[in-house]
């Protein structure tokens, strides 16, 4: 059985760079991020998480925008990496790896010294 909320909580700590690596590969629009995510499972996000989101990045300078015309619709705003967001997505991904390694170290092998 589940811990309540500890689904909610990793989700919390982690979504920010989940998109940043996201965006890493080629702009999206917000709509295709949440699409992405959804499609990954336990990362199901809301528009009410990802808009804001990605509002906050924008103004800290981790993403930039544009907005793209698009065939028989309204202009979707794009949001592609700045190099603040390159650089922290890299050093987010770094810090991952070992905190993963070593909670997988404890799991597998207790807490041998």
């Amino acid at each position: 059985m589940p811990i309540d909320g500890l689904a909610t909580q990793l989700r919390k700590g982690v979504i920010e760079y989940c998109v940043l690596a996201m965006l890493k590969e080629m702009p999206r629009y917000g709509g295709e991020v949440i699409q992405m995510l959804r499609a990954r499972g336990e990362l199901v996000v809301s528009e009410g998480t990802i808009y804001p989101l990605l509002s906050r990045m924008r103004s800290e300078g981790l993403v930039e925008t544009e907005w793209r015309d698009t065939p028989g619709g309204a202009p979707r705003r794009y949001y592609r990496l700045s190099r603040s967001g390159q650089k922290a997505v890299a050093q987010f991904r770094d810090e991952w790896f070992r905190f993963r390694d070593s909670v997988d170290s404890i799991f597998r092998n207790g807490v041998k010294p």
